[in-house]
């Protein structure tokens, strides 16, 4: 069974397979001889999973999954949300959007925030999508040299460190994006039978 992760960002690909494991060889971009930026143009978090996995699978017709999270903060009325890769301008520079987050709360209060991971497989039987909640608040500074995006100032509800702050076994058995991973690896588990006797082209 050939399935492609639909990213460029090694970050994310380190995350997923640390989850996965060797049971579901995946290919990435590269391994498909995917050179091109994926579009991301649609206004949700669902809906930019689907159309990177809907690209892929048009262009290449290889059964594919992508990822797209942002992360949702409860004083700015869910921003960054959709556009928290690029919240402080299309370079998608995390010191930059994370400086501007912290701006942006200075005078906040309340500091609750979560990240949410939508996670769309796409196959030629069907579509299905998965998600995965990590709850918590935002930090006034960074913390931790680990991880990636806005983790540094991500404090997870019940804990004492921030995602930056955990090694990557840790930030796997809380994380938003590892939740959603395991409801797809329990897909692939129950489905591998069927999945595993189709081929390239019509999986």
């Amino acid at each position: 069974m050939q399935l492609c992760f639909a990213t460029n960002n090694h970050h994310k690909i380190k995350e997923v397979m640390a989850v996965l494991g060797s049971e579901f060889p995946i290919l990435s971009l590269q391994d498909i001889g995917c050179e091109e930026d994926i579009p991301e143009t649609q206004d949700t978090i669902p809906g930019n999973a689907r159309q990177k996995a809907e690209t892929i699978w048009d262009r290449y017709r290889i059964a594919c999954f992508a990822d797209d999270t942002g992360l949702e903060v409860e004083a700015l009325e869910g921003a960054p949300g959709v556009y928290s890769a690029r919240y402080a301008g299309p370079q998608r520079n995390s010191q930059d959007n994370m400086k501007l987050l912290l701006r942006n709360l200075q005078d906040k209060n309340n500091r609750s925030a979560q990240f949410r991971t939508v996670i769309a497989l796409r196959t030629a039987k069907e579509e299905r999508l998965f998600e995965g909640i990590l709850k918590g608040s935002i930090l006034t500074s960074p913390r931790g040299s680990a991880g990636f995006g806005y983790d540094p100032v991500f404090l997870p509800q019940e804990s004492a460190s921030t995602l930056a702050e955990m090694s990557m076994d840790e930030k796997n058995i809380v994380s938003h994006r590892a939740k959603a991973v395991k409801q797809l690896a329990d897909f692939l588990r129950r489905n591998y039978h069927s999945l595993q006797g189709s081929t390239k082209a019509n999986l």
